[in-house]
C-alpha cells in the first residue's frame, strides 16, 4: 500500500482542491443558504456518493474508454447540462412559490438524489480522477486499482470536511434569510442563474482537462 506521508500529502492536496471554488461546492452553499445546513448536509452526501462513482469507474478502466468515446462523453455531458437547467427552473418556480406564499422545501432525500445525480452526469470529475488520482500510484505498492481506491476514498473525505464547513456556512445564511422573504426570493433567482451558468460551461466544455 502507498505510504503514509505518501497519502498525507495526497490528503493535503485534495483538501486544497475542494476549497477551490467550483460548481460542486457553489452547489452546496445555495442549497444550504436555501434550506439550511441540513440541506446543505444531505447534498453533500450525495456528492460524495457520486465520486465513489467515479473512484469505481476509474479503478475499473471506465473512464479511459469515456474518454476515448467522443459520443459518450458528449452524451453524458449533455445530460448533465440539462439536468442543471431542470434545476433552474426548479428554482425559479420555488423563487415564484415563495413569493406567493406557497414555497415548499424539496426534502432531504431530494437533495441527496440532487447530489448523487450532478455529479455523475459531470464527464469533467470523471476525467479529473482518471487524471489526478494515478498520479499517487507507485509500483510495488500494491494492485493499481486498490490504491485508485484508498485515494478516492481520501479524495471523498476531504470532500465532506470541506463541504460540510461549506453547509455550515450557507446554514448562517438561512437563519437571516428566513426572516426576509424578498432575499429568499432574490436567492432563489440566483441559484437558478448559477445553474443556468454552470449548464452552459458543462454543454461547451470538451474533454481536455486544462481548462
Amino acid at each position: 500500500m502507498p505510504s503514509p506521508d505518501l497519502c498525507l500529502a495526497f490528503f493535503a492536496a485534495a483538501l486544497l482542491l475542494g476549497v477551490a471554488p467550483g460548481p460542486d461546492n457553489i452547489f452546496v452553499l445555495t442549497q444550504s443558504a436555501l434550506f439550511g445546513w441540513r440541506a446543505g448536509l444531505a447534498t453533500t452526501l450525495g456528492l460524495a456518493t457520486g465520486l465513489c462513482f467515479h473512484t469505481a469507474a476509474v479503478a475499473a478502466g471506465v473512464a479511459a474508454l469515456i474518454r476515448a468515446s467522443s459520443w459518450a462523453f458528449t452524451f453524458l455531458k449533455l445530460m448533465g447540462a440539462g439536468y442543471l437547467v431542470w434545476l433552474a427552473w426548479l428554482s425559479l418556480r420555488a423563487g415564484a412559490a415563495r413569493a406567493a406564499g406557497t414555497g415548499a422545501f424539496p426534502g432531504y432525500r431530494a437533495l441527496y438524489r440532487r447530489g448523487i445525480i450532478m455529479n455523475i452526469t459531470n464527464p469533467k470529475v470523471l476525467l479529473f480522477f482518471l487524471a489526478f488520482l494515478p498520479q499517487f500510484c507507485r509500483p510495488g505498492a500494491g494492485p493499481v486499482w486498490l490504491q485508485i481506491v484508498l485515494f478516492g476514498l481520501l479524495f471523498i473525505l476531504a470532500t465532506l470536511i470541506v463541504f460540510s464547513a461549506a453547509a455550515c456556512l450557507g446554514g448562517r445564511l438561512a437563519n437571516w434569510l428566513n426572516n426576509s422573504p424578498k432575499a429568499q426570493i432574490a436567492l432563489h433567482r440566483i441559484a437558478a442563474v448559477i445553474f443556468l451558468g454552470l449548464a452552459l460551461y458543462l454543454a461547451f466544455t470538451d474533454a481536455g482537462l486544462q481548462d
